[in-house]
């Protein structure tokens, strides 16, 4: 049980719990530092005789038992909310649709974008509550024109490239206890704190995915909806000849070299540079025809004032891949972005602006530009 000193606030701040370590370390923070806590957690999907019933899994039954577990060691309420149609319309729905488009989708920022802030608010202001917490590793700090999102400190642990998409307006409204510290400094408090998750592994795979086939995913999702799965087709040269079949374009994303079977005419390895799903084909080069130096983002969000004028900033395409210097031009609700030197980016993941450790914006990778 973790002490209290007098409650800061006679609002109650509510702690998105998964049942995973680091929101567990959250709210045990908050209820240190004399906050009123309310513990809540989603339930997103079914997860009844999967692997996720068994633990290990964000919002699968074993996870909410496990924050059940640690709300009664802190001595705070506790609440299961049931977001499973949404999650299912907005989250699982778009991350077949996009894998059955040839893209490559990312349902956590999607997740961040229609479920963990917007909803949770909703239903947290329900209880009277001033604000939110999670154990996201990012941070929120003042700034000059308003509450900005900046990288978390632990540079292997950073989470904003996930939390891009939360609703602008409502940045003052969310907080991350965690922003600052290292994952073994999260594992010694949850120790301290005596928490009964305290050494539980960290979740590794697609919450609703829990035995990692994405593939196989895709193909039960699409039979369910009474439509065909992808079926096998040609792998071509970027001038179309027949360098060998692929499985279905939902197993491929670009820049992809291992699995492929194909290798280009003498031999050396090809990369996935194209996925086209109107004709079934997998399109294959040389990594340089993999890489683009311009890309279009479309849905873009900013937390900063949308620019006039091209902006000279830093883009990240991918989770853990580098930033890469750009300019970045707004256009509609899109965005043109102009690459200092060729990266890999795969259409329907996330392209994250930054101007140093703030988060500017960002938006969806779209097929177009080179």
């Amino acid at each position: 049980m973790v002490s209290s000193r007098d409650r800061q606030s006679s609002a109650p701040v509510v702690a998105a719990l998964s049942g995973g370590v680091d929101s567990a370390v959250a709210a045990a923070m908050l209820v240190e530092a004399g906050h009123r806590v309310v513990g809540m957690t989603m339930r997103l999907y079914d997860a009844k005789g999967t692997q996720a019933s068994s633990g290990g899994r964000c919002c699968g039954p074993r996870d909410i038992e496990d924050a059940r577990r640690v709300c009664r060691h802190l001595g705070i309420p506790f609440y299961v909310v049931d977001f499973e149609e949404t999650f299912t319309h907005g989250v699982i729905d778009d991350f077949v649709d996009a894998y059955l488009a040839g893209e490559t989708p990312n349902p956590c920022a999607r997740c961040n974008q229609r479920i963990k802030f917007t909803p949770l608010l909703r239903r947290a202001r329900a209880l009277g509550a001033e604000r939110i917490a999670t154990g996201h590793y990012a941070r929120l700090e003042p700034g000059d024109g308003g509450v900005e999102l900046r990288r978390g400190a632990d540079p292997h642990k950073d989470q904003s490239y996930f939390l891009f998409s939360m609703p602008a307006d409502e940045l003052g409204a969310i907080s991350f206890p965690l922003g600052a510290l290292k994952k073994d400094e999260v594992r010694e408090r949850a120790r301290r704190y005596g928490l009964p998750n305290a050494d539980k592994s960290d979740s590794q795979e697609i919450c609703f995915v829990p035995d990692g086939d994405y593939a196989g995913f895709v193909e039960r999702s699409a039979l369910s909806r009474g439509a065909r799965p992808p079926g096998r087709g040609r792998i071509v040269d970027d001038e179309g000849r027949e360098l060998g079949e692929h499985s279905g374009i939902h197993r491929y994303t670009i820049g992809q070299r291992r699995g492929l079977g194909a290798t280009g005419a003498g031999g050396e390895p090809v990369y996935v540079s194209k996925i086209d799903p109107e004709n079934n084909l997998i399109v294959v080069g040389q990594k340089s025809a993999a890489a683009r130096s311009e890309v279009g983002v479309r849905e873009v969000q900013w937390l900063s004032a949308r620019p006039a004028e091209p902006v000279r900033a830093s883009v990240q395409v991918r989770h853990r891949a580098p930033s890469v210097p750009c300019t970045i031009t707004a256009e509609g609700q899109g965005a043109r972005v102009e690459l200092a030197e060729p990266v890999i980016a795969s259409p329907g993941q996330a392209a994250v602006f930054y101007d140093g450790d703030r988060v500017l914006g960002g938006g969806w990778i779209t097929a177009g530009a080179n």
